[in-house]
């Protein structure tokens, strides 16, 4: 169902940002260049008709919103009850076991860094 409505939201995101890109722009965005109330010395009503192409961006709106919000209660839904946070800190609490995780030969036991005093050792003698 997730994924049903996530392919649905692509497509309305995909036909939202082309229908707004062939939109024409009309200018006057935030009242600019005409001191307001529809521009053209207020021969004009404040709001243009309704045309085809606006209707269609409204549908492909309306249908993005509510397929963000269907994807958001899909989600919350199907998340766990503890967050991630959570899950690490059990994790780095948890016990380390030995049994899990043996040490190399070579060490015997002696999984502490090397001191100042120990002898480095020397590179494989070329043949």
């Amino acid at each position: 169902m997730e994924n049903v409505v996530l392919v649905i939201h692509l497509i309305l995101a995909m036909g939202l940002i082309g229908i707004v890109l062939i939109q024409r722009s009309e200018g006057g965005g935030l009242g600019l260049g005409g001191g307001g109330g529809g521009g053209g010395g207020g021969t004009r009503s404040g709001r243009p008709a309704s045309t085809p192409i606006a209707k269609v961006t409204w549908f492909f709106a309306i249908g993005f919103v509510i397929t963000s919000i269907s994807l958001t209660v899909i989600a919350a839904q199907n998340a766990n009850s503890d967050s991630v946070i959570d899950r690490l800190g059990t994790d780095l609490l948890a016990p380390a076991s030995d049994a899990q995780t043996p040490a190399p030969a070579g060490l015997q036991g002696n999984l502490l860094p090397p001191t100042t005093g120990d002898v480095p050792t020397a590179p494989p003698a070329a043949e």
